[in-house]
C-alpha cells in the first residue's frame, strides 16, 4: 500500500494552482470539473506518477476554524522535503514567499515554515 493522494485545504483552487505550480514548482496533473469546484491535483515535475497533492476547496464548515486554528499557533498543515532546506528557504523568499519560520537546524533535520497564501502553513523539510 502507499499514498495516492493527500490534500491541502484552499480558500481558492485558482489562487492556490497559481502558487503551487508557478511559484513552489509543482506541476499541474489532474483538472476534472466537479459542479464549482474541481479535482484539482499537482505533483513534483521530478515524480509525476508520484503521490498527487489535492488542491481541496476549504468549504466544509469544520475547515475554516481547523485551518484558523493551527495558523495562529504556528503549526504546519503538512510537509514537503527538500534537498537543502536553506537553499530552498533563499529560492522561495526571492520569489515573495513569507516565511513564519526560517530555517532552524534540529540536528537531524532543517526545517523553515512558510504561509501558502490560501490559509495554510506548509513546511520544508531536509533530512540528514
Amino acid at each position: 500500500m502507499k499514498i495516492y493522494v493527500t490534500s491541502v485545504y484552499v480558500d481558492d483552487q485558482d489562487k492556490a494552482l497559481q502558487f503551487y505550480t508557478d511559484v513552489l514548482g509543482f506541476e499541474k496533473k489532474t483538472e476534472i470539473p466537479l459542479g464549482e469546484a474541481r479535482w484539482l491535483t499537482v505533483v513534483p515535475p521530478d515524480a509525476p506518477d508520484g503521490t498527487e497533492l489535492l488542491l481541496e476547496p476549504d468549504g466544509h464548515p469544520a475547515v475554516s476554524p481547523f485551518k484558523a486554528a493551527l495558523v495562529e499557533d504556528g503549526i504546519p498543515f503538512t510537509s514537503f522535503a527538500v534537498d537543502d532546506a536553506r537553499q530552498e528557504f533563499e529560492r522561495l523568499r526571492s520569489r515573495g514567499v513569507r516565511f513564519t519560520q526560517e530555517p532552524v537546524d534540529l540536528g537531524g533535520v532543517v526545517m523553515a515554515t512558510f504561509d501558502d497564501t490560501c490559509g495554510n502553513l506548509i513546511q520544508i523539510v531536509e533530512k540528514r
